[in-house]
C-alpha cells in the first residue's frame, strides 16, 4: 500500500466521524478567472504578487460551524479582499479527515490542479498534509508575518510540529467547558469530581464525537499520564505506543464507568459543538465545550446562552493550540491566496476578530512587535464578560500533543465507546 493510500484511508476512516461536508467543492477554474501563473508565488516579490492576485476567485475550505465566525468571514473579509485587492474569495465548507481526503484523492488521480487554494487547518491534518507532501511553503514571505508571535510556542508550533512555513499562524484558542452558574454553581473542576457530578446527574453530561470532544480526552489523558519532574507532560515529544497503550486503558476504564451515565446512556454523542451548544441551551445538558476560551461572551451576545453562563479551565489543565492556514502545492491560485492570508494576519483583520461581539478569537501577534497605535487599539477592546480572562488560565495551557494521539483517539473512542 503506498503512503499516499494509507494517508487516504486514514483520512477518510476519519471522516466517518464527522459531520458531511455542506457544499460542494466548486468548479476548477470559472471561465472568467486568469490563467495559472508559472512563476512560484514565493520567487516573485510582493509587488508582484499583489499584481498576479488582481481578478483573481480564491477558493477557500473552512469548517463553518459557528455564525459569528461565518459572519466574520462573508461580512468583513470577504469584501475587504474583494474591495482592495480585487479579489473574489469563495468560502467552502469542510474541514479536517473531509479536507485531507480531497485533496489526496486529487493527487492519486494526477490532478495537476486542486480544486481548493486555501485551507483552515491545524494538528493531525496538517501533519496528514505534510506527509503527502501537499501543502505550499509560503508564510515566512508574507509582509504581515513580521508580527506574528512565532517565540510562544503555542503559537510557533502545531500539535509539537515545526510549522517551517508550511501554514501560517491564523488565531490562538485555549479549550474551556461552559455551564450556566445558576444552575450549576459549583462546577467539578477536576477528575474525579467531574466523575462523581456526572454519576450524581444522569443524563447531563456528555461530549461530541469530533475534534473538540477528543481535544477534551487528550486533556483528561495528559491528566492520567502526569508530569516528569520538570513539569512537563509525560506525552509531550513524538508519539510513544507503550505510553499511549498504558495511558489510553486507565482512560478507556474512566470512560466507560461514565459511559451509562451520560446523555443518551453514552449510545450517541453530538456530532460537533454547534449541536452541544444547543443542548446546553435548551437545557438538556448541564455543560458544553469550546476550543475557544472566549466563546462564552459572543455566545451570550447571540442570545444562545444565558448572561449566567460562564467558562472555566479543569485544574489539570486544556489544551491551549492556534489553527493556521495553508496552501495546497497544487493550487493554481497561490499569489492570490498568500494576499488573503496576509490581509487575515493584519493588525487591523486581527484586531476586528479579537473583539468579543464579533468572534473573540486570540491573536497570534506579539503586541510588541506592533507599532504603538495598534497596541493600544487592541488594549482598548472591550474585556471579556462572561469568559474567563486569559491571564487566570494560561497557567493551566496544556501543549498539543503530537497528531498520532489525536488520530488514535479518533480510531479508539470508536471502538471502546461507540462499538461496546
Amino acid at each position: 500500500m503506498s503512503k499516499h493510500i494509507l494517508l487516504l484511508f486514514i483520512a477518510l476512516f476519519l471522516a466517518s466521524c464527522a459531520k458531511p461536508a455542506q457544499e460542494k467543492p466548486a468548479q476548477e477554474k470559472p471561465a472568467q478567472e486568469k490563467p495559472a501563473q508559472e512563476k512560484p508565488a514565493q520567487a516573485q516579490s510582493w509587488q508582484d504578487i499583489e499584481k498576479a492576485a488582481n481578478g483573481v476567485t480564491v477558493r477557500l475550505m473552512m469548517w463553518q460551524g459557528d455564525p459569528y465566525i461565518n459572519a466574520y468571514m462573508k461580512n468583513y473579509v470577504v469584501p475587504e479582499v474583494k474591495q482592495r485587492y480585487n479579489i473574489t474569495l469563495e468560502l467552502l465548507s469542510g474541514q479536517g479527515a473531509q479536507l485531507v481526503s480531497l485533496i489526496a484523492s486529487e493527487r492519486e488521480a494526477g490532478k495537476t490542479e486542486s480544486s481548493i487554494d486555501l485551507v483552515w487547518i491545524n494538528g493531525e491534518t496538517f501533519y496528514q498534509l505534510r506527509q503527502i507532501k501537499a501543502l505550499e511553503r509560503f508564510a515566512g514571505n508574507l509582509p504581515n508575518a513580521k508580527y506574528i508571535d512565532t517565540a510562544n510556542p503555542f503559537i510557533g508550533r502545531d500539535f509539537q510540529q515545526a510549522t517551517d512555513g508550511y501554514e501560517c499562524p491564523w488565531g490562538n484558542v485555549q479549550m474551556a467547558i461552559i455551564y450556566d452558574s445558576l444552575r450549576t454553581p459549583t462546577p467539578p473542576r477536576t477528575r474525579e469530581t467531574l466523575k462523581e457530578y456526572v454519576i450524581a446527574h444522569p443524563g447531563r453530561f456528555t461530549f461530541d464525537n469530533f475534534f473538540t470532544g477528543m481535544t477534551f480526552l487528550k486533556a483528561l489523558l495528559i491528566d492520567i499520564a502526569g508530569k516528569h519532574a520538570d513539569g512537563q507532560s509525560k506525552l509531550n515529544g513524538a508519539f510513544n505506543q507503550a505510553l499511549y497503550e498504558q495511558t489510553s486503558r486507565e482512560l478507556w476504564a474512566y470512560l466507560r464507568e461514565l459511559k451509562p451515565h451520560l446523555w443518551k446512556r453514552g449510545r450517541v454523542y453530538p456530532s460537533g459543538v454547534a449541536e452541544m451548544h444547543q443542548l446546553f441551551a435548551s437545557g438538556e445538558i448541564d455543560f458544553t465545550m469550546s476550543n475557544n476560551d472566549g466563546e462564552v461572551d459572543n455566545k451570550v451576545l447571540q442570545g444562545l446562552f444565558p448572561k449566567t453562563a460562564r467558562a472555566f479551565v479543569l485544574d489539570g489543565g486544556t489544551i491551549q493550540n492556534s489553527h493556521y492556514m495553508g496552501i495546497p502545492a497544487n493550487s493554481a491560485r497561490k499569489a492570490p491566496a498568500m494576499v488573503v492570508v496576509n490581509f487575515l494576519i493584519s493588525p487591523e483583520a486581527q484586531l476586528r476578530k479579537f473583539t468579543p461581539e464579533i468572534w473573540g478569537d486570540g491573536t497570534v501577534l506579539a503586541m510588541e512587535k506592533l507599532p504603538s497605535e495598534w497596541r493600544e487599539r487592541f488594549a482598548n477592546v472591550p474585556s471579556r464578560t462572561y469568559s474567563p480572562r486569559r491571564e487566570d488560565i494560561q497557567a493551566k495551557a496544556l501543549q498539543e500533543l503530537a497528531p498520532e494521539y489525536m488520530i488514535r483517539l479518533f480510531a479508539d473512542f470508536r471502538k471502546n465507546m461507540i462499538e461496546q
